[in-house]
């Protein structure tokens, strides 16, 4: 079944597998090794941010402003190279696993994830000059499309939308996964519930992203990435190939 929740949203696949494979581990009364946890965080916030890029890149097309599609696909595709770098895949991973993950993350992912973040920054100022005093961005986002906070809770928003419209709600500090708790960052509000909130919000949410990357990575601790379970994990392959062949050898 792994393959299927990233299909569901293909934008922020990661955060749809842990989704999925969290709900099968409460079901099982299952608690992942802390080392998992806080990698699944990390590619959690990872898919965050690659998601808000695709819709802040898509609604400068929407809006005639083209240049800033190809600009935020220049982030969006490092992370997805760092996500082929863990997975295999560039998107549709298959990564999470009930229990654990597929395997431990490869040799320079932390360096890999570090250098991403240290540029992020400068890039989201970038894309905040070419916008927030943009006359046509703010004519065609402040007051469209205006939610309040009462029909926002009553249509059943969630994330951005939801926060746009003033609603100081987040899963992750509601009901903390994944050890979400461990980790400082802040929930960004709109206050008129428009287009424009919704904007600011995402921008703001991908700097929280960020500080909570940075958090994990500082905080990283060793150990195993999976249940020491075999009716849960299965076990390595690696050493099973090597346990076959000797076998083999011995019969010979």
């Amino acid at each position: 079944n792994i393959v299927f929740p990233p299909r569901v949203e293909y934008l922020a696949t990661m955060i749809e597998e842990v989704s999925y494979v969290q709900t099968v581990e409460k079901l099982m009364e299952i608690v992942p090794p802390k080392r998992c946890q806080y990698l699944r965080v990390i590619l959690m916030e990872l898919s965050r941010i690659t998601s808000h890029l695709v819709y802040l890149g898509s609604a400068g097309i929407d809006l005639n402003v083209t240049s800033l599609w190809m600009y935020t696909f220049v982030p969006r595709e490092k992370i997805l190279d760092i996500f082929e770098m863990v997975s295999g895949q560039r998107m549709m991973h298959g990564y999470m696993r009930v229990g654990g993950l597929q395997w431990d993350v490869p040799e320079g992912f932390e360096a890999r994830v570090r250098a991403e973040m240290e540029e992020l920054p400068r890039r989201l100022d970038e894309f905040e000059a070419l916008l927030t005093d943009n006359l046509i961005w703010r004519e065609r986002l402040e007051g469209v499309a205006l939610l309040s906070a009462e029909d926002a809770l009553r249509y059943g928003c969630t994330g951005p939308i939801l926060r746009g419209s003033g609603v100081n709600y987040d899963v992750r500090k509601a009901f903390p996964y994944s050890s979400y708790e461990d980790f400082e960052f802040d929930v960004p509000l709109g206050q008129r519930g428009d287009a424009f909130d919704r904007y600011t919000v995402r921008m703001e949410e991908m700097r929280q992203s960020r500080r909570i990357i940075l958090q994990a990575l500082d905080r990283l601790p060793d150990g195993p990435v999976n249940v020491d379970d075999r009716k849960v994990a299965l076990p390595p392959r690696r050493g099973a190939g090597r346990r076959r062949r000797r076998g083999r050898r011995g019969a010979a």
